[in-house]
Formats: structure tokens, C-alpha cells, sequence
């Protein structure tokens, strides 16, 4: 009720993960409020990548526990984070990924990390793309929460590795995982736009 009604949640197509087993959910991100609309379309709890100052925020960090969300350090490579995160989706959690690393505070997709990439590699699961368009772009959590918008959430298919060589430097293969996802996501955007 609250993403769908509060904040008038449109969602285009279904979420495709899986009922059962692992997936990487990755979307971009323009508000603190994405992972809400986001659960709120999914059929399973989303273990999310979220930026540790979030997760260190007082009173918030027992509800992200007991989620199982995934702190990440912004500054650099976090390596107790990408193994955390290979270890839920060894698990067979769904893991959702905001690749551009930060909030865009237009309607634009930022550039994806190549930490994506490298996820989707080194597990070897289904990477399922989505795409948020509203009206708080650039919100922070708290502000994004409190006030109402319109948004629209556009899911895609798994992106499709099957071609791709896995032979060669880690880091060629890593960026060319990355920029699959990417266009995926760029492609929801101009679909549903």
C-alpha cells in the first residue's frame, strides 16, 4: 500500500526473478526510496548492496540486519562486501545491486560500477534488470520516504551471457558483463519511457 498507493507505483512488465534459487536484480537509482518500490514489485525478499552511511544511520541498522542487507564502502573496492554478497547468492538469496553507486539526480543512467560485472561472472546467476523513473530524483532516504511521488518501475528479461567469452583477463570480461547490464537497463529506460 504504501508504494503503491502513497506513492502511485506503475509497474511495467514483472519482476522475472525466479520463484526459487539465486538472482542479481540490478537497477539505477535515483532515490533512497528505490529499494522500497522495488521490493514492492518482486515476489521474494531482495538482500540489498546499500552504501554503508545508510547502514549507519541510528535506528535503521537492526531493519537492514534483519533483511540482510549488504553494507558497502563507497571509497574504493570493498572486498567483505562482494564476499558477502557472493555468499548470499550462494545461498540462493536475490541480491539487488544499485550499479551506478550513487543516487543520479536526473533522469539519466550513470555509468555502472564494474563490481556488477564481476558479481554476475564470478556466481554465475541470472542477472534481471529494472528501471525506475519518478519525481525524486536526487532524494535522500529520509526525504524520499516522507513525501509522496509518482513512479513507474519497468522490469526486463535475464540479460544473456551465453555468447560471452569468459577466457582472457578477469577485468575485460568483468567490463563487458558490465556494459551488458548496463544497455539492459538503458534499453528498459527508452521502452517504457
Amino acid at each position: 500500500m504504501y508504494s503503491r498507493v502513497y506513492h502511485q507505483v506503475r509497474v511495467v512488465g514483472r519482476c522475472g526473478v525466479p520463484r526459487n534459487g539465486a538472482a542479481i536484480l540490478a537497477s539505477n537509482h535515483i532515490s533512497g526510496l528505490d529499494p522500497l518500490l522495488l521490493q514492492s514489485a518482486c515476489p521474494r525478499l531482495i538482500r540489498w548492496m546499500m552504501a554503508r552511511e545508510y547502514y549507519d544511520v541510528p535506528g535503521l541498522r537492526k531493519q537492514l540486519d534483519a533483511i540482510g542487507a549488504i553494507p558497502v564502502e563507497r571509497s574504493g573496492r570493498d572486498l567483505a562486501a562482494t564476499r558477502a554478497a557472493l555468499r548470499a547468492l550462494a545461498d540462493g538469496c536475490v541480491l539487488g545491486v544499485f550499479p551506478e553507486g550513487r543516487i543520479a539526480t536526473r533522469n539519466e543512467v550513470l555509468p555502472f560500477q564494474m563490481g556488477i560485472g564481476l558479481l554476475a561472472v564470478k556466481s554465475g546467476v541470472a542477472v534481471y534488470t529494472a528501471h525506475v523513473r519518478g519525481s525524486q530524483y536526487g532524494k535522500e532516504m529520509t526525504e524520499a520516504l516522507s513525501e509522496p511521488q509518482s513512479a513507474r518501475l519497468a522490469f526486463g528479461p535475464a540479460v544473456d551471457f551465453g555468447d560471452m567469452s569468459r577466457s582472457g583477463k578477469p577485468s575485460a570480461v568483468y567490463e563487458e558483463a558490465t556494459e551488458r547490464i548496463e544497455t539492459a537497463v538503458k534499453r528498459l529506460a527508452v521502452a517504457s519511457g
